[in-house]
């Protein structure tokens, strides 16, 4: 069956989100892009601790979000119910 490895390749995981393979292309690399500026905010962070001191924090938080709206039937978020506080930022 040819189209087997194709579909377990490409087009599975996309169908089972509700995306053709194109929609999740877009979506993860997104993704995976705000997470490397993310990253790279956090390292200049780490020599310049004056410049991005909110920027990780903000970039896991936003990601989060998303990904949590992306999942029918999901709480909110951690981060906004009162009770939850971070012990420590970046």
């Amino acid at each position: 069956m040819p189209g087997t490895l194709i579909d377990r390749w490409f087009r599975d995981h996309p169908r089972s989100v509700g995306e053709s393979y194109a929609e999740h292309l877009g979506v993860a690399t997104s993704f995976g892009a705000r997470l490397i500026a993310g990253g790279v905010a956090c390292m200049i962070h780490g020599l310049l601790p004056n410049l991005f001191t909110r920027t990780g924090s903000n970039t896991v938080k936003r990601l989060y979000s998303q990904m949590v709206a992306r999942q029918p039937g999901s709480p909110p978020p951690a981060y906004q119910q009162p009770e939850w506080r971070p012990e420590y930022e970046i």
